[in-house]
């Protein structure tokens, strides 16, 4: 089969189109002949990681691609919650490829109305921002929350989430055109950050009263304004690290004080049960909008395989608005 796999070097990783063989489907497991997979960041800092150094062992290479949505070809043993010819789509490591495997535990079923495309964009962003929203933050109808870089693909989900609860949007970005094009998905407030600094950006339209939480997805360079720009219970939620600043001052007293609320939303160190109960919460509170279309994936472009290199151009450059599709 045709992979993209993640080859070490000596100033980072580099993707190889090449082909490799099809992966032996374990027990638990389905194996989705892909069609669709998404671009998330973390795989690209996986990817610069992957340094070769003289007298070390050279990292191992592998299928890049952290999401698949395919059609289910083949079972594990055990399996029985899909059958073949099953539309599926599910976190895995190795969608980038004709054929990825993922775990039936996280895998869901894709709703006839979403487009393969519109599907790869769920399993890692959707159910980790419904997992800051709904679990961690408990974001409720007629609540503040503020979107620190909102075109990107965890905020713009983080948009489409926080409106179908019913919530307010303030969104940050350093792009006027960009804040504009999410008007139309329902962003209430586009904050502009410049050379002012983002403290002093967000200041005119949180006010004094501030807001209900906080979805960063910068980093800790942010993080001070961001805690100085929480009401009273106020809840933090840190996703992404885009700046690559991992950080930042904390004011204890003001935690304290206004009662705050710090929440670190990933599933690097969760277990396969907790990320299955994670995916099993997600199907129950979101399934049924993603079925009827209440909810859409908003997506920025599509790219082939084979130019997944220029993908990586694209998302890194910092171009997009929404979610970036590798086409299988």
């Amino acid at each position: 089969m045709k992979a993209a796999i993640m080859v070490p070097g000596p100033e980072g990783g580099t993707w190889d189109i090449r082909d490799v063989q099809r992966p032996v489907v374990p027990p638990g497991q389905i194996l989705l002949r892909v069609n669709a997979s998404s671009i998330n960041r973390a795989e690209f800092r996986r990817l610069h990681n992957l340094r070769t150094q003289p007298g070390r062992p050279s990292p191992e290479a592998r299928v890049g691609g952290g999401d698949a949505a395919g059609e289910t070809v083949a079972l594990g043993a055990g399996v029985t919650s899909f059958k073949l010819g099953d539309r599926a789509m599910g976190r895995c490591a190795g969608g980038f490829a004709e054929y990825a495997l993922v775990d039936a535990r996280e895998a869901m079923p894709v709703p006839e109305g979403l487009s393969w495309e519109e599907a790869a964009c769920i399993p890692v962003v959707f159910v980790v921002v419904h997992d800051a929203l709904f679990a961690s933050g408990q974001l409720a109808k007629g609540e503040t929350v503020l979107v620190t870089a909102a075109p990107s693909g965890v905020g713009v989900t983080a948009l489409l989430l926080a409106k179908y609860l019913g919530a307010r949007v303030i969104g940050t970005s350093r792009s006027a055109e960009k804040l504009e094009r999410l008007k139309q998905h329902g962003l209430d407030v586009a904050v502009v950050t410049g050379s002012d600094g983002f403290g002093a950006a967000i200041a005119p339209v949180i006010g004094e009263n501030g807001v209900d939480m906080v979805v960063d997805n910068i980093g800790g360079d942010v993080l001070a304004p961001s805690i100085a720009a929480l009401a009273v219970g106020g809840r933090f939620v840190t996703i992404g690290r885009m700046s690559g600043v991992l950080t930042g001052e904390l004011d204890v007293d003001r935690l304290a004080e206004r009662r705050l609320h710090l929440y670190g939303v990933s599933n690097r160190l969760r277990t396969a049960a907790q990320r299955a109960e994670s995916t099993k919460r997600f199907v129950a509170d979101l399934m049924p909008a993603l079925g009827d279309g209440r909810i859409r994936p908003i997506i920025d472009r599509c790219f082939a395989l084979d130019d997944l290199a220029a993908a990586q151009a694209h998302v890194e450059a910092d171009r997009h608005v929404g979610k970036v599709v590798i086409q299988v």
